[in-house]
């Protein structure tokens, strides 16, 4: 039998399953803006089923797959339509009734969309597909997009994502990672640098939690130093003025720390959105290039199709620009960066006044007897919370330190 054996044909008409492609292959496709194929590589279409002329100018959904949330590609319009670079797991459909998944990821042009994809094997995959599966069942009983979008975000909350920026971040940054192992590819230093960066924001963030944690277990030691001083009647007057001192201090602290740590405004969320968005598009400038380098390389009769030197050149004009918005997203990164070193400096003070309230304890304690031993236990407790603060604090400090650094090695390579 030869390729054109219509036995074979009907086979593959009827085949059921997963659609297997290489690792190493990626997709391009160029929509319109109302979402109609304008130009693809080879691979988007061999893979499809559908020919060139069933492709061409028809809507992007006729490969969306029933197992897709509906919610998922209200997302993604939402973010393409505010001129926002978006990714996501899709599940997609071929004409003959199998399936595949791509992570991809779109970008808005001045007439439309393009988009590239890559198969996706981090672990990642397995606890979208169980998530996905929920906002389906949500979806199956009447919810709308717009509300099963909000099941979606809760959902990737509940993964430790607090938004979808972040998500979206993680995962194409987890695929490519594990493309260029699985491939024993060397990694792009831009990408690279921010990689360090975005692993050296989480452990900022990590830091600041467990900070958090610190202040909550010492919130009761100014009640406990003004019991004991009602205990000691008028000996007891500097130990309360000193417990008063001591919570004003960690209200200052705890505020500090929320001021950072919480809220779209925050230093640390514009710091982490910089180095994410930076790391984002770094990864995106890397497949739209290696797109480049692939377009020309499928056999078939797209060239008939489509203009293969017009779609790369459009690649590479896009690929130029994401390069750009990296190298902006990288200034955000060093103002944000500045901003927290003086940040950390601000909260180190307050450490010192720490010092100072726990050395007035240590005297104060010496000069009562029977009740300063439960004075000396709150001492106690003073000093293993302020090491560990100061721990945290010198972690921070080091940590935007390769934040800082890695700024000034991606400045060398731009």
């Amino acid at each position: 039998m030869t390729q054109l054996d219509p036995t074979l044909v009907t086979q593959a008409r009827t085949m059921s399953g997963e659609v297997p492609f290489d690792i190493k292959q990626i997709f391009f496709s160029r929509t319109d803006k109302r979402g109609a194929i304008m130009a693809a590589n080879g691979l988007f279409q061999r893979i499809s089923g559908f020919e060139w002329e069933e492709l061409i100018n028809a809507p992007h959904k006729i490969m969306r797959h029933p197992d897709m949330p509906k919610a998922v590609f209200h997302l993604m319009w939402e973010m393409l339509k505010a001129e926002k670079v978006v990714g996501a797991y899709v599940k997609n459909r071929t004409k003959d009734g199998r399936h595949y998944w791509v992570y991809v990821v779109a970008a808005p042009t001045n007439d439309g969309y393009i988009s590239v994809r890559i198969k996706p094997t981090s672990p990642l995959l397995e606890s979208v597909k169980t998530l996905y599966a929920d906002v389906c069942a949500a979806e199956a009983k009447g919810m709308k997009p717009p509300e099963a979008a909000e099941v979606l975000l809760a959902g990737l909350k509940a993964l430790g994502y607090d938004s979808y920026a972040v998500f979206q971040g993680h995962a194409l940054a987890s695929e490519v990672n594990e493309r260029t192992r699985r491939l024993d590819l060397v990694q792009e230093h831009i990408s690279k640098r921010f990689q360090m960066m975005a692993e050296a924001i989480h452990e900022v963030q990590r830091e600041t939690a467990e900070m958090t944690v610190v202040f909550n277990a010492i919130r009761t030691v100014p009640m406990n130093m003004r019991i004991l001083a009602s205990r000691l009647e008028n000996a007891g007057g500097p130990i309360s003025a000193i417990s008063v001192n001591y919570g004003s201090m960690l209200d200052e602290m705890a505020t500090w720390v929320r001021t950072f740590v919480e809220g779209p405004e925050s230093t640390f969320a514009r710091i982490r959105g910089a180095i994410l968005q930076g790391q984002f598009l770094a990864f995106l400038w890397e497949l739209q290039r290696e797109a480049i380098q692939k377009f020309g390389q499928q056999t078939g009769n797209q060239s008939e199709a489509v203009d293969i030197t017009a779609e790369n050149t459009r690649l590479a004009e896009q690929a130029a620009h994401y390069k750009r918005e990296a190298a902006s997203a990288l200034h955000i990164v060093e103002v944000e960066a500045t901003r927290l070193s003086r940040s950390v400096l601000d909260m180190k003070r307050y450490v010192t006044g720490l010092s100072s309230t726990r050395m007035m304890c240590k005297i104060e304690s010496a000069t009562l007897t029977g009740s300063g031993e439960s004075l000396v236990g709150i001492v106690d407790q003073l000093d293993a919370c302020q090491d560990e603060i100061e721990t945290r604090l010198a972690r921070i400090v080091e940590l935007n330190t390769v934040i800082q650094s890695n700024t000034t090695m991606l400045r060398a390579l731009a």
